[in-house]
């Protein structure tokens, strides 16, 4: 059995300490999803709503867009390259946590890494589908699609805030804390950096700005 000290010294005897690993504009992009998301559900049922449905449904296609760019000129665990791995590695992944051996790199695990660039296709499919709704194309179908998108995409969100929970106790460590503080357990050299704040705090205002302009009709194309 493992004595308890270990689970905090890694391979090289060194002491895991808290590093930087989510940068600004990770952190800023999953809270504001969340939110978006959590708003746009909750004001899907009621007509007297649209506008702040449309907002919070178009300002989270819009982050996603944002989180697609930083996905490619991002900070190191940011980039898809670091976490979307083949069909097997998937499976290798899964086959390891079995076994007892769990992921140890800091970054976004295969598996979670999967379900949350499907999760942005489905954003960005519910807003497409909801653009259609809106100009009254396909009438009815594409309606009944954007509300099955949707809760698909819920699934997925159910399911990929199971797998945090289960994931913090297997790994000893709070990853919903690290994803709004942005620190992990780990090795000094497998920080990043640069935190970004100044692009984290660009997006956040320009998604601000854009809310603002669904919400008071400043953008009639998305919402007549």
């Amino acid at each position: 059995m493992n004595h308890p000290l270990n689970d905090a010294v890694g391979a090289t005897g060194k002491v895991r300490q808290s590093i930087l690993v989510w940068d600004m504009p990770v952190r800023v992009f999953h809270c504001l999803l969340v939110i978006c998301f959590t708003g746009a559900w909750l004001s899907s049922e009621s007509e007297r709503w649209a506008m702040i449905h449309y907002a919070f449904g178009y300002t989270a296609c819009l982050l996603v867009l944002i989180r697609l760019v930083w996905g490619v000129i991002g900070t190191r665990y940011a980039r898809f390259s670091q976490f979307l791995k083949s069909p097997k590695a998937v499976i290798a992944h899964f086959m390891a946590m079995l076994r007892g051996h769990p992921h140890h790199d800091v970054g976004h695990n295969p598996a979670g890494g999967l379900v949350m660039f499907a999760l942005m296709l489905l954003i960005l499919l519910i807003g497409f589908t909801g653009y259609l709704s809106v100009k009254e194309f396909l009438g009815n179908f594409v309606s009944e699609a954007h509300e099955a998108v949707a809760s698909l995409a819920l699934g997925l969100v159910i399911i990929h805030i199971i797998a945090a929970i289960g994931m913090s106790l297997i790994e000893r460590q709070n990853l919903v804390r690290s994803m709004v503080n942005g620190k992990k357990q780990g090795m000094p050299e497998q920080g990043i950096r640069y935190p970004q704040y100044l692009i984290g705090s660009l997006i956040f205002i320009s998604t601000l700005y854009f809310f603002y302009l669904i919400l008071s009709g400043g953008l009639p194309s998305l919402t007549q």
